[in-house]
């Protein structure tokens, strides 16, 4: 059976102009049926008083669909902005970030770039730098298996888009724009491409991401600017199409050429690739040095096979774990790991005490590999899974305490069980009574729940715990703490058993 197609719809500069884009949302979708989503790129925000936005602000009136924007291109928007990971900003119009990947349910991948390009120390608040970007490409490029993501949002157009195109009015595309945003383009092949800022409607023919006869054929890209809403000229601001997520379409239909397709814009001819070619994937650290220094007091490493190094002098190789497509906060291979905060490894998890803690005790169970959620772990993770929960329960009864687990697979890239179907996003908690809950998320979910509510008067009577960001202690006091926890929990640690 087919995979139903996305319905959705694009905006460009909406300038503070909320109710004449949602009035034409809900025109659109009453003469044509609902949309899935709404991503509006440029300047959402305008130089007009905020009485309009308070009425969404407060709930007095609702966006008709879910809808994502893009942040600040200016400093006097920035104060709307106020978390960089992106928010909720008022029902149904979410933030979505200054830069990240956005995956939906049904595995649309979204990856968007908030702000104007600059290339000076410091960046401000309302612009991206070539780190930026270059994070953006290394988080997706760096794997034999990318192809390429199905949407890219940026607020300003690329350099150069309107090269070996049709003509892009009024713009000139070789003087406007962005080079980094290029850049981006080139490196992610996105199928869709939307910008704004210039004020105008252009969409160019689609061109291609391979060298005709050279390269094995990949699919075309369509790069679509947005003029503002309300334009008195009347130029298009509102884009409605169709997509079936890449993941999820069958290779040959992926990759046909539209009759119109062009070279790619960003290269210097047909047969010159772009500096934006793909990124090599970082040297792979060895999975030994996970194990250093982790039982001072004996001073010794273990293999990956979690027993001791000296009783098989050739140990089996265990299978590789998923690597990440980019930097991870949590793959152990990651150097953005706090390695420092790691207590305990086993042969597939590992387990960490939580950046800005509940409580001194409060430990993630993390899976060595790179995986999103618990429904995509092989047999063997879940098995180490399920033994890392219950000797935490043991470990945590013998010390008069309880324990809670909970994961989010929302808005998250790396799969983080924490104690104190597959693309779903959903929320999971499980009681040391045995007792387990399930919300499956459709729309909107507060991003930290499970902390808040455990941080609650109800329950630890810490609600000035409740933002991780405002607990955070000096390295020195978290090493501390990670000295102890592997003490304490040394008696229950399986990994060290024959």
């Amino acid at each position: 059976m087919a995979q139903k197609p996305l319905r959705l719809l694009a905006c460009g500069d909406v300038e503070g102009k909320f109710d004449i884009l949602f009035n034409r949302v809900q025109a659109i979708q009453k003469k044509s049926g609902n949309f899935d989503l709404l991503l509006c790129v440029g300047n959402f925000f305008g130089s007009t008083p905020d009485a309009e936005w308070e009425e969404y602000k407060t709930g007095t009136k609702k966006a008709p669909i879910q809808t994502y924007v893009l942040g600040a291109n200016n400093q006097e928007t920035v104060k709307y902005f106020q978390d960089a990971d992106g928010c909720e900003l008022a029902e149904n119009i979410t933030y979505l970030g200054r830069k990240g990947i956005f995956t939906g349910s049904s595995g649309l991948q979204i990856v968007y770039l908030s702000g104007t390009e600059s290339l000076n120390e410091p960046v401000p608040g309302y612009s991206f730098s070539p780190k930026d970007v270059s994070s953006l490409r290394t988080m997706l490029c760096t794997t034999s298996q990318f192809k390429g993501v199905d949407i890219l949002l940026t607020s300003p157009w690329p350099k150069y888009v309107g090269n070996f195109g049709n003509s892009s009015g009024e713009v000139d595309t070789k003087k406007c724009g962005s080079a980094l945003v290029s850049s981006l383009a080139t490196g992610l092949k996105p199928r869709y491409h939307f910008a704004a800022l210039e004020k105008t409607y252009y969409e160019r023919l689609p061109y291609r991401n391979h060298i005709v006869l050279q390269e094995n054929a990949q699919h075309a890209t369509r790069f679509i600017a947005l003029a503002n809403v309300g334009n008195p000229e009347k130029k298009k601001y509102l884009y409605a199409f169709s997509i079936v997520p890449m993941k999820l379409m069958d290779a040959a239909e992926l990759v046909k050429q539209p009759p119109d397709v062009t070279e790619n814009p960003y290269r210097k001819s047909g047969q010159e690739a772009s500096t934006g070619k793909q990124i090599l994937a970082p040297v792979e650290e060895s999975a030994c040095q996970f194990f250093f220094d982790l039982n001072e007091k004996q001073g010794r490493k273990r293999s990956s096979t979690g027993r001791d190094s000296k009783s098989s002098p050739h140990p089996k190789q265990p299978r590789k774990p998923p690597q990440p497509p980019g930097p991870c906060w949590f793959c152990l291979a990651s150097p953005e790991v706090e390695k420092h905060l790691v207590v305990n490894i086993g042969t597939h998890c590992y387990l960490a005490l939580a950046k800005g803690g509940l409580s001194d005790d409060h430990v993630l169970i993390l899976p060595i590999g790179h995986y999103q959620s618990v429904v995509e772990l092989s047999a063997e993770v879940v098995e180490e899974v399920e033994k890392y929960k219950a000797t935490l329960r043991r470990f945590f009864k013998s010390r008069g305490k309880r324990c809670v687990v909970f994961e989010r697979n929302y808005k998250s890239h790396h799969l983080q069980l924490q104690i104190a179907q597959p693309g779903a996003a959903y929320f999971y908690v499980e009681l040391d009574t045995g007792e387990k809950l399930f919300h499956r998320i459709k729309k909107n979910f507060p991003l930290q729940f499970g902390r808040e509510v455990l941080a609650s008067e109800a329950i630890l009577n810490v609600p000035d715990k409740s933002d991780w960001r405002q607990c955070q202690i000096s390295k020195e006091d978290e090493e501390t703490l990670a000295r102890c926890f592997r003490k304490d929990f040394e008696p229950y640690d399986f990994t060290l058993d024959d």
